[in-house]
């Protein structure tokens, strides 16, 4: 049986949350996860260099064939939402790289698949990232966390109708 590789991304430019995960039939586990941080003293391109660099050694590492992304959230604050947008741009190009196919997912997406509700908290989805990948412990920061539960979702919902219908 053959191993499918995702790698899940919570995009942010002051934490960007990744998250690697193996399927092999019905079970997942995670390979691994962390998270890039920048600083707020750096100038922009370079917080978005560091977080390409660093996703790109991360897609060197464990050969994800594809990507589960959080998609850019438009809430009242614009200038937020532009920050995690180039925060995703960078991490979308080090992944067109290496031609992974991507999937994008709301937030509100993601938190359906994994607990079962748009309205989840992120205590539940640590709690069901945990239980769902057999983890002995919650996984840290919870922006890793937020970043395998966007694997998940794409290991879920990876070739299903609603995977081009990224609600925004």
């Amino acid at each position: 049986m053959s191993s499918l590789i995702i790698l899940g991304i919570d995009p942010g430019l002051a934490h960007t949350g990744w998250g690697v995960i193996e399927q092999v039939g019905a079970r997942r586990h995670a390979l691994a996860y962390g998270c890039v941080a920048t600083s707020s003293r750096e100038e922009t391109a370079c917080r978005l260099k560091r977080i390409h660099d660093e996703i790109s050694e991360v897609i060197k590492r464990y050969h994800p064939t594809e990507l589960g992304i959080e998609a850019v959230y438009f809430g009242s604050n614009a200038k937020s939402a532009l920050a995690t947008g180039e925060a995703r741009g960078a991490a979308l190009v080090a992944a067109a790289y290496q031609q992974i196919e991507v999937g994008e997912y709301s937030p509100t997406q993601i938190k359906q698949t994994i607990v079962g509700t748009g309205t989840a908290t992120k205590e539940q989805i640590q709690y069901m990232v945990k239980a769902m990948l057999g983890l002995d412990h919650v996984p840290t920061p919870d922006h890793a966390a937020d970043a395998l539960a966007a694997a998940i979702c794409r290991a879920q919902l990876r070739g299903s109708f609603c995977d081009c219908l990224s609600e925004r």
